[in-house]
């Protein structure tokens, strides 16, 4: 096989590997990946502001990985967990974005030990250079939440779903594989005068992963001669970006229900319904 043969197989691989990207569009593997910021948070941005009441101060207390789910390697055992280890810190996120900050008061209480223990490094340095005395030596009282969030990553399954199509013609092979794992989050509302559960949701996202190559294996000049060609790339959604945007569900899905429930008061809005709303929402 001459230089111009090599040029036509390596031509025909390419082409082949374009049909398999623009086919894929029609293969329905699941969720397609998107990298890219959530639309939830700005969904969670536009709702409408409280009605008439006041901020609502509320605290996030225990939200943990509660799957103990480790890293999948069909080689070795990995230490390595699954899923990010502070969710707490997106629940806080999408708390406080919830109509630009203006429907909750979230009072820090995961590092609560560290805030205390500055404010008594104010009073004793008080003491000690400034000579206040116990009268005058007082902070602002903490505020306390009259509501509690906790719950937490409960569901990490991989590989639910896998497959994947190919095709091979005198050496010349094209191949495409999916793989789906999803992740669970749930959530739960608290009135800390009562200890009731207020309300309880749970959202569910899929995370897609898929790859497709192409590869060339041909035998040159009477056979003493090999050709070997390969070509593909790999697709994968960041777990930490679809647990994020799970729990930014959630708490337009808590928001909602509290609606429903009389819990607080949306201007311009009575009454939600869920099915329609959820039937709107990529996750």
């Amino acid at each position: 096989m001459g230089i111009y043969e090599f040029i036509k197989v390596i031509g025909l691989v390419c082409l082949l590997s374009g049909c398999a990207s623009n086919g894929s569009q029609n293969i329905k593997y699941g969720a397609e990946p998107y990298i890219e910021g959530t639309t939830t948070i700005e969904k969670l941005r536009e709702l409408p502001d409280l009605d008439n009441q006041p901020q609502i101060t509320i605290a996030v207390y225990e939200f943990t990985d509660q799957t103990g789910q480790r890293k999948p390697n069909p080689k070795f055992s990995q230490l390595s967990t699954a899923v990010t280890q502070g969710p707490d810190v997106w629940v806080i996120s999408a708390l406080k974005a919830v109509s630009d900050g203006d429907w909750f008061k979230v009072v820090e209480r995961k590092g609560l030990n560290n805030l205390v223990k500055e404010r008594q490094l104010i009073r004793s340095t008080r003491e000690l250079y400034d000579g206040e005395t116990q009268a005058n030596n007082t902070l602002k009282p903490l505020v306390f939440a009259g509501l509690i969030i906790e719950g937490g990553i409960v569901g990490y399954d991989s590989n639910i779903a896998s497959g994947g199509v190919g095709a091979r013609y005198f050496g010349i092979g094209i191949n495409e594989q999916y793989r789906t794992d999803q992740v669970t989050v749930s959530l739960r509302l608290v009135a800390v005068q009562t200890g009731e559960i207020l309300l309880s949701v749970s959202a569910t996202k899929t995370i897609a992963s898929y790859s497709q190559g192409g590869d060339v294996f041909r035998f040159l000049d009477m056979s003493t001669k090999a050709l070997e060609f390969e070509s593909g790339q790999a697709t994968n959604e960041p777990v930490n970006y679809a647990i994020r945007t799970t729990i930014e569900h959630a708490v337009l899905q808590m928001i909602y229900e509290g609606v429903n429930k009389k819990l607080w008061k949306m201007q311009g809005v009575n009454k939600i319904h869920l099915e329609k709303e959820k039937s709107k929402w990529k996750v």
